[in-house]
């Protein structure tokens, strides 16, 4: 015999699945919330896979990124080598949203973001550079790479040149502030066919180098020389002054003839103005330093550099190498070291 339901019974029924549904509904989201991080980690790397599937290449495992460290000119080497020698290794190459955040305001650059939350969940293995191109790196083990160090070097990414500097491409803005304000220069009257970019590094390195490291920056007497190689080669070229020392700059490098101009902003925590200027000159004067280097190495033509500034037994000297830091067809000034021999 069949029963009949009872006048309460159809809807307990429907509150008893209401209330099963609600609470794997409820714990189905906790369980969503935990692994969402991986699955933001999967998702960046089905992209990388589809990019690498759509160029013929084999599809890559593992993640590889590298150690923030240090203002812009170590973050652009830090990332230039990253490139390098994750495809050197056969290996996708992801950087912080801390990198990307100094980089991408002002380059094009093309390197996906591994987000916080995914980068700490995963077992890296450092791997330490040296601030040059060793034989080892081009085999590098493990799936799971983070490269520390302060590596600048041309030695790792000057072979992949063309893409590099497709990399650190400025934005249309920067690029358009920059040559805005370098087509408003005049020399003496006439516009400047040449255009050579000066960067002077002084700030902490006023103190650190003579103190810690047993060298000098950048002099009056070197700066002259350099200015005057210049002129000496070209005609009437005009001299775009950047630095984080720009009252130095005024008091000691003569503009007397009319062909310096004092353009940087010389702010720290935003150089992209000044760094867009100097690459947008045919030439670059440097001094010291990894900003000036890029800006040399982005700005292409020809370069002074401040040479031997350290003294032979410095310890700036274990960690540094000239070779592996100027290209062989820049030019070096030597600098004047008797400062530190009195002391």
């Amino acid at each position: 015999m069949i029963s009949t339901p009872g006048p309460f019974s159809f809807p307990r029924a429907h509150f008893i699945l209401f209330v099963f549904m609600a609470s794997t509904i409820f714990h189905l989201q906790q369980r969503l919330k935990k692994i969402q991080p991986m699955w933001e980690l999967e998702t960046q790397y089905q992209s990388y896979s589809l990019v690498t599937e759509s160029s013929g290449s084999s599809q890559p495992k593992g993640i590889w990124t590298i150690n923030v460290q240090g203002r812009l000119g170590n973050q652009m080497g830090e990332y230039a080598t990253l490139y390098a020698l994750a495809k050197m290794n056969g290996r996708p190459a992801f950087i912080s949203a801390q990198m990307h955040n100094t980089l991408a305001p002002i380059f094009k650059i093309t390197l996906p973001v591994l987000h916080n939350s995914v980068a700490n969940k995963i077992p890296w293995r450092n791997y330490h550079l040296n601030d040059w191109m060793e034989e080892q790196y081009r085999h590098i083990p493990g799936e799971y790479v983070r490269l520390t160090g302060y590596p600048c070097s041309w030695t790792f990414y000057h072979h992949l040149r063309a893409e590099i500097l497709q990399e650190f491409t400025l934005q249309d803005h920067v690029k358009e502030e920059a040559q805005t304000f370098l087509r408003g220069l005049k020399v003496n009257g006439s516009r400047p066919s040449t255009f050579v970019g000066v960067h002077v590094r002084r700030g902490d390195y006023v103190h650190v180098m003579p103190n810690i490291w047993k060298g000098v920056v950048a002099d009056r007497r070197y700066l002259e020389q350099a200015l005057s190689w210049f002129r000496g080669r070209y005609r009437s070229p005009i001299f775009v002054v950047t630095s984080n020392g720009m009252a130095w700059c005024r008091e000691n490098i003569n503009a007397s003839r009319g062909d310096v101009v004092f353009a940087g902003s010389g702010i720290e925590g935003s150089p992209g103005k000044d760094f867009a200027l100097l690459t947008q000159c045919n030439h670059t004067i440097m001094t010291i330093g990894t900003f000036g280097i890029w800006a040399a190495y982005l700005a292409g033509g020809e370069t002074i550099y401040l040479a031997n500034y350290t003294l032979p037994d410095s310890p700036f000297l274990k960690v540094f190498k000239p070779e592996a830091a100027f290209l062989p067809e820049w030019v070096g000034i030597e600098a004047d070291l008797s400062p530190l021999l009195k002391h």
